[in-house]
């Protein structure tokens, strides 16, 4: 087949390559490590490949040539409204490692359901039925109509936010509930996120401001910008699926993930009178957890959550979250930390970091990193580990 190696072409055909490399590596480690998110990040790489691969074969000449532009035509390569769902369902899944696709989750994917068919009575009715263009009389692709890709924007616009807003509920959920929340953050979804909004208002505007860029000659450089990105987030997807089975994972609840983070959502949504004051009762059960934190140490398990807490306490794990937001006006990452940290400065203080280096005494202390250790201790004390020992000295 014919295909015409210019500049455009030739750049996009690298990230279609690369993302058909990584969509059977992500497919591999998924079957590997049972890991859902690596399945559903897949399928989004693959979709993005799909989603660039009429303007590499456009700008390669094969909208010109009969036979391959009929492959162009037929063949949905731009799947708008089933790329935001997959997105989504992979943000969930990373963030809960527990997740199950539903029957009701298929709601999602009518609209792409739709389309499909669509794509289908079109294909059969100019090649089989009819056999002459009918719906394509115009010689115009039906991924570029201006219906469906406004319609694909919105769409992907609006599930980008949605999970934009999951990430940063997970992330409050996360520093109320765990001691070692930055092992388990994901802070690069987050990132990607942000970017891919800002692309999606970027390419806005520019229609906006420029009309004539919705002719297919001037996207080249908005594709390019979109194939960099979906190859960050490949890549970011790939690495941290390595890293995650290397690194620091602690061993929860079965139910934590799910059942939990669901209870500490609702937890933040509906405020109940208890909650508003801070009676006797808590002003006792906080003198209380300092007691057991200082006497148990149990900030000293790396793994630590407000689950462990509250057992230790014999009450519910929301009743230890309210006493530690309202009384001591910290999530329990950071009540947890700040005790690891002045266990750091009592060892160092009493000359242990003459027999251990400073990252061992952090170990010791429940930090689960150097990294970890060097954000928290910031955060307690405004100086860096260096710049506040070095100050003492």
């Amino acid at each position: 087949m014919h295909f015409g190696f210019g500049f455009k072409s030739s750049t996009l055909l690298i990230f279609f390559v690369h993302g058909i490399i990584f969509t059977v590596l992500l497919l591999y480690k998924g079957f590997r490590n049972e890991r859902k998110s690596s399945f559903w990040l897949a399928g989004f790489i693959f979709l993005c490949t799909m989603y660039i691969t009429p303007f590499m074969l456009g700008y390669a000449g094969w909208y010109g040539i009969d036979g391959q532009r009929e492959v162009l035509f037929f063949v949905p390569f731009q799947q708008l409204f089933l790329l935001p769902p997959i997105l989504y369902f992979y943000v969930k899944s990373s963030l809960n490692p527990s997740f199950k696709f539903q029957k009701k989750d298929w709601l999602h994917f009518i609209p792409a359901i739709v389309y499909g068919v669509y794509s289908l009575i079109v294909w059969i009715t100019d090649t089989i039925i009819l056999d002459e263009f009918y719906f394509y009389a115009d010689g115009r692709d039906k991924d570029f109509t201006l219906w469906y890709q406004v319609a694909g924007f919105i769409m992907l616009l609006g599930y980008l936010i949605a999970s934009l807003q999951r990430y940063r509920q997970y992330k409050k959920n996360t520093y109320e509930t765990v001691s070692f929340a930055d092992a388990i953050l994901h802070v690069w979804i987050q990132r990607f996120l942000v970017a891919f909004i800002g692309l999606l208002i970027i390419r806005a505007l520019f229609f906006i401001i420029n009309p004539e860029w919705d002719n297919f000659g001037r996207k080249y450089w908005y594709y390019l910008a979109f194939s960099i990105l979906f190859y960050y987030i490949a890549l970011s997807g790939y690495v941290h699926s390595i890293k995650i089975n290397l690194q620091f994972l602690p061993k929860l609840d079965a139910n934590f993930s799910a059942d939990f983070l669901a209870e500490a959502h609702q937890k933040e949504t509906t405020t109940t009178s208890e909650e508003e004051e801070f009676t006797e009762a808590d002003v006792e059960m906080q003198q209380q957890l300092t007691r057991i934190m200082e006497s148990e140490r149990l900030y000293t398990n790396p793994s630590l959550t407000l689950f462990d807490v509250a057992s230790t306490l014999n009450t519910h794990p929301k009743k230890v979250s309210n006493i530690i937001n309202k009384g001591f006006k910290m999530n329990f990452n950071d009540f947890v930390n700040a005790y690891r940290v002045e266990e750091v400065i009592k060892k160092v203080n009493s000359d242990e970091n003459n027999i251990k280096t400073l990252l061992g005494i952090a170990l010791d202390s429940g930090f689960n990193s150097k990294s970890t250790f060097n954000r928290a201790f910031k955060k307690q004390t405004q100086q860096t580990p260096k710049e506040y020992f070095s100050s003492k000295t």
